[in-house]
């Protein structure tokens, strides 16, 4: 695996050297979009509709929409101004208890490896919060943004970090239809014990191993009998930019040839 960054855990003055790295990985089937008459595949272009032609890079500038069709524009220099953040440093600020934090606040999973001089501080962090059954909150910045996160061990062997959402960014369940408490008063005694039961029947502990992605192994075996069918296409390379430069020249040796001509008969004549 390839790491994240190098820093550092942090908690009162101690400072475990760590590196960062992104514990999970999407497997899901990833498509180009092509041009369903050359099989290309299509080129998106930064576009300015007002102008009328394509943008460059250093021409974008950003902006907030902040009501319909009305932006505030931000420079660089305006972010400099702002709280710097907790840059490679991953700040601990609480210790709580697993079952404080709902998974509804988890993001996404990194694993922290103790680097040069951190290993036996990294393991004393491990061992303390196993035998106290407690998680580390902490505040770590990730590409620019500044997150908070939850430090747990894993497997009782390495502290995995778990990126989470702030309270104002989890969506409140209020106005959802049918799950008040008014629709148990509809539930009847030997429904709920019906219920129960089953859920005895299928109860069992939790083996990741058994759980497939059911969708992605099918569309792969498809993808593998088209290319083993050789029903594949290869489109030829873009001829587009030469063949408009070439046009360009014509037309300027066309106009510059009209003009020749026209010098020349004023000059007969």
């Amino acid at each position: 695996m390839r790491s994240l960054w190098k820093g550092a855990i942090s908690f009162g003055l101690v400072h475990i050297p760590v590196r960062l790295y992104t514990a999970t990985s999407s497997k899901s089937v990833k498509f180009n979009y092509l041009h369903s008459e050359c099989k290309s595949p299509v080129k998106y272009m930064k576009y300015c509709p007002k102008c009328d032609k394509e943008v460059e890079m250093s021409e974008i500038v950003k902006g907030y929409e902040y009501e319909k069709g009305a932006f505030v524009v931000l420079k660089d220099e305006d972010f400099d101004n702002l709280p710097t953040p907790s840059t490679k440093v991953v700040k601990i600020v609480d210790f709580v208890t697993m079952e404080e934090i709902d998974p509804i606040y988890y993001s996404k999973t990194y694993y922290l490896e103790p680097i040069e001089g951190g290993a036996k501080a990294y393991a004393l962090l491990r061992r303390a919060m196993e035998d106290t059954g407690r998680a580390a909150v902490a505040q770590v910045t990730i590409r620019s943004k500044e997150s908070l996160a939850c430090i747990r061990v894993y497997e009782g062997r390495v502290l995995a970090m778990e990126t989470m959402f702030y309270p104002d960014e989890i969506r409140g369940w209020e106005g959802l239809q049918g799950v008040g408490a008014e629709t148990e008063e509809e539930i009847h005694e030997n429904e709920l014990t019906m219920a129960k039961s089953l859920i005895g029947n299928l109860a069992a502990g939790f083996d990741p191993g058994k759980y497939h992605d059911r969708y992605r192994e099918a569309l792969k075996a498809m993808i593998q009998e088209r290319i083993t069918g050789e029903e594949v296409y290869r489109p030829e390379e873009p001829t587009t930019a030469r063949v408009v430069d070439l046009m360009e020249a014509l037309k300027t040796s066309i106009e510059l040839t009209k003009q020749k001509d026209g010098t020349e008969d004023r000059a007969v004549h």
